[in-house]
C-alpha cells in the first residue's frame, strides 16, 4: 500500500503532477505510471477525494464538461475506480462546502423546471376534462342534447325540480327515475303540458283509466309525468306522485299545441330527445301519450326480443313488416345500445326534414340502413291489443289500450275519450261469464276517426287553395 502521509505532504508535488495532468479539455490526462498513485494516495480511509484546498476547484472544472460529467481518456481505466473510491457509503460524491452549494443550485434549478411542466401539464388536463365532462353530461334537463338543438334552462322553479347545477339536475332526474322504475327499470312515462291538465281534461282520464282497468291500477306507481310548462306540473303534484318539469326557455308551450304548429313540432321532438336521455340512463320505457286510456296490462304483447316496439295506425297483420303505419304515441323500448344510437339518429333526422314531425320522419327512416346496420330489432303492435280511433279493436276482450289518434282538437278528443270509458264501464259492469261468451265493440269513435281526419284535411286543402285562388287574383289585379 502507497503511504498516503508522504503524498499529501508534498504540496507542491501534488500541485505540479494535478496541473500537468489537466488538460484544456476538462479531462484528467496522467501519465501512465503514475496515475494509480495519485489515485491511492489522493483516496481516504473514508472513500472520499482529500487534495490540498488551493486544487479543489482547478481538479473539479477541468475535470468537468459542459454537459457536468467527469471525462476521463478512454486509455485510463482506473477512471472507475476513481469515481467508485470518491463515493461514499451512501452513494454519493464528497466535494468541498464551495462545489457542494455549485451543485444544489443546478439541482434546484432543474426541480423547478420539472414543477412548472408538471403545473402546466396539471392545468391543461384539467380543462381538458372539464370540458370534456360538460360535453357529456346529461343535457336533457336543460334540454340541448349532443347536437345541442335547445338552450339551456334559465328558470329555478321554486319546488325545486329545476336546480341550477347541471349535476343537481342530473340527480333529480335519476330520482324520480329511480322512484317511478319498475323492478327491471322500466318506466311507464307520458307528457302533459297546461292545456291537457285543466280539470276535468285529458290527464283526468288518463288517470281515470288506470283506476277502473282490468288490474291496472297499481301501475300508477310507476308513472311519470313529465310537465312541458309550470302550470303542468304544479297540478300534476297536486294529483299525482312523479312528476319531473322540463321546460324550453323562450317556449311557451301551456297552450293547446294545434297539430303541426311551430310550437307542436317542438313539442314532439323535444320528446324524442328526452326518451334519449332516459335510455342512456340505463332506463326502459313504455311511452304513452296521455290521450291514451290504459284497460289491460300490456306485458304479455310485448316481444321479448324486439328492442323497439310501436303501436300503429293501421296494422297490416304482420309484426314484422315496415308497411305498418306506426304512431308514435305508444312504444315500449329497451334501454341499449342500439335503442340509444336510433333515437339520436332519428332526432337528428329533424334537421333533414324541417317540416315533418317525429311520426312523419319516423315512416321514412324504417327503411334507412343504418337501422340495419346497428342491427335495431324494431316490431309493431297488433290493434287488436293496442288499438285506437284509427283503427280500433274489434273485441273488448282483448283490448290494452284505447288511443285517441285521428282526431284534432282538445275538445273532440275529450268527447270520444269519454266515450269509450263508458263503453268501458258498462263491459265491466256485466256479469263475468257474460263479457267471455259475447264478442264486444266499442261505441267510438263517434267524432274521431277516419271519416273524421280525411273531411278535416280536405277541407283545409279547399281552404288552402281558395286562399290561393284569391292571392292569385289579387296578384293579377295589382
Amino acid at each position: 500500500m502507497v503511504d498516503f502521509k508522504g503524498v499529501r505532504n508534498n504540496k507542491g508535488h501534488d500541485q505540479r503532477l494535478l496541473e500537468a495532468a489537466t488538460t484544456k479539455s476538462g479531462g484528467l490526462q496522467l501519465p501512465p505510471f503514475h496515475h494509480q498513485r495519485l489515485l491511492e494516495a489522493a483516496t481516504t480511509k473514508s472513500g472520499g477525494l482529500h487534495l490540498p484546498p488551493f486544487h479543489y476547484q482547478q481538479l473539479l472544472e477541468a475535470a468537468t464538461t459542459k454537459s457536468g460529467g467527469l471525462q476521463f481518456p478512454p486509455f485510463h481505466h482506473q477512471h472507475q475506480r476513481l469515481l467508485e473510491t470518491s463515493t461514499t457509503k451512501s452513494g454519493g460524491l464528497q466535494l468541498p462546502p464551495f462545489h457542494h452549494h455549485h451543485y444544489h443550485y443546478h439541482q434546484q434549478l432543474f426541480s423547478c423546471k420539472v414543477i412548472k411542466i408538471f403545473i402546466l401539464l396539471f392545468t391543461i388536463s384539467t380543462y381538458c376534462l372539464v370540458l370534456y365532462c360538460h360535453s357529456n353530461t346529461y343535457p336533457l334537463e336543460s334540454f340541448p342534447n349532443s347536437y345541442n338543438s335547445f338552450s339551456s334552462f334559465s328558470q329555478d322553479f321554486r319546488q325545486g325540480n329545476i336546480l341550477p347545477s347541471t349535476s343537481k339536475k342530473q340527480s333529480k332526474l335519476k330520482q324520480v327515475l329511480k322512484e317511478a322504475a319498475m323492478a327491471d327499470k322500466t318506466v311507464i312515462i307520458t307528457t302533459l303540458n297546461a292545456a291537457w291538465t285543466a280539470p276535468n281534461s285529458i290527464f283526468d282520464l288518463f288517470l281515470e283509466s288506470f283506476r277502473i282497468g282490468n288490474n291496472t291500477n297499481s301501475l300508477l306507481n310507476h308513472v311519470l309525468v313529465v310537465a312541458l310548462d309550470q302550470t303542468a306540473y304544479s297540478r300534476c303534484l297536486e294529483i299525482h306522485s312523479h312528476c319531473y318539469a322540463l321546460i324550453t326557455n323562450g317556449v311557451d308551450f301551456s297552450g293547446e299545441a294545434h297539430f303541426m304548429s311551430d310550437d307542436y313540432l317542438k313539442m314532439m321532438w323535444r320528446r324524442i330527445d328526452f326518451l334519449r336521455i332516459v335510455l342512456e340512463m340505463g332506463y326502459n320505457f313504455i311511452f304513452t301519450d296521455a290521450d291514451i286510456l290504459w284497460f289491460r296490462r300490456p306485458f304479455a304483447h310485448f316481444y321479448s326480443h324486439a328492442d323497439f316496439q310501436i303501436a300503429c295506425d293501421h296494422y297490416v297483420h304482420n309484426s314484422f313488416n315496415l308497411k305498418n303505419a306506426p304512431n308514435g304515441g305508444f312504444k315500449y323500448v329497451k334501454s341499449n345500445n342500439q335503442t340509444i344510437q336510433f333515437y339520436k339518429f332519428w332526432y337528428d333526422s329533424r334537421k333533414i326534414y324541417p317540416e315533418k314531425h317525429d311520426q312523419d320522419v319516423l315512416n321514412i327512416i324504417k327503411f334507412h340502413p343504418f337501422l340495419k346496420k346497428i342491427k335495431l330489432k324494431i316490431m309493431f303492435l297488433d290493434t287488436a291489443y293496442f288499438g285506437g280511433f284509427c283503427e280500433p279493436s274489434k273485441d273488448v276482450n282483448l283490448v290494452c289500450t284505447m288511443y285517441a289518434n285521428c282526431c284534432v282538437g282538445l275538445g273532440n278528443k275529450i268527447h270520444d275519450l269519454k266515450m269509450a270509458i263508458n263503453d268501458w264501464k258498462n263491459y265491466m259492469a256485466l256479469p263475468s261469464g257474460e263479457t267471455i261468451s259475447k264478442r264486444h265493440t266499442w261505441t267510438v269513435p263517434r267524432i274521431c276517426g277516419l271519416k273524421f281526419i280525411k273531411n278535416h284535411f280536405s277541407s283545409h286543402v279547399i281552404e288552402k287553395q281558395s286562399l290561393d285562388r284569391v292571392s292569385n287574383s289579387t296578384n293579377k289585379t295589382s
